[in-house]
């Protein structure tokens, strides 16, 4: 997260938005509203994020983020037929989330959420999975540098969402 979008005023920015866009969705959340229940005014809601579109994605990517977080932590079973148990609460979870954004429009109505949620996971798992490997067998992505690390996961957190969206 850029320095700027990591203090206490942006993220309060982004809880608020988070709430409002889960009751209105993108085309009914209003800035002005967001601006008000985080205490700000409306002016750094957009220098912090450029745009209501903008503001949004943020808010995906701190979900995404936080599910890829909690892929992360969870241990991997050793047997096949067990591994299906243990991503069952994560592949439920992004069910509800596809199937409530088809409702707002905000997903493409032509995906199967089931199956769109059992991908979802499976490129996350495969990314955090085989990071090092695609690193050691990709020159430019082995280095060792935090930003571009941090570009990679953004770029796997953006393949997905971009996938899923509404146009």
């Amino acid at each position: 997260m850029p320095p700027k979008l990591s203090n206490g005023r942006a993220l309060r920015i982004v809880a608020a938005a988070r709430d409002e866009f889960a009751k209105r969705g993108l085309a009914g959340a209003r800035v002005e509203q967001i601006a008000r229940r985080a205490g700000v005014n409306k002016q750094l809601v957009f220098y912090y994020y450029h745009s209501k579109r903008g503001l949004f994605q943020a808010v995906l990517t701190q979900a995404a983020t936080e599910l890829e977080g909690a892929l992360a932590a969870l241990a991997l079973p050793a047997g096949r037929a067990q591994s299906g148990a243990a991503f069952a609460p994560a592949i439920k979870r992004l069910v509800v989330l596809l199937a409530e954004g088809q409702g707002l429009g905000q997903v493409r109505d032509d995906l199967d959420p089931h199956l769109t949620a059992a991908q979802a996971l499976v490129l996350m798992v495969g990314y955090l999975g085989m990071e090092s490997v695609v690193a050691a067998s990709a020159r430019p992505l082995g280095a060792d540098e935090p930003a571009l690390r941090e570009r990679w996961r953004q770029a796997a957190v953006e393949l997905v969402v971009a996938g899923v969206a509404a146009p």
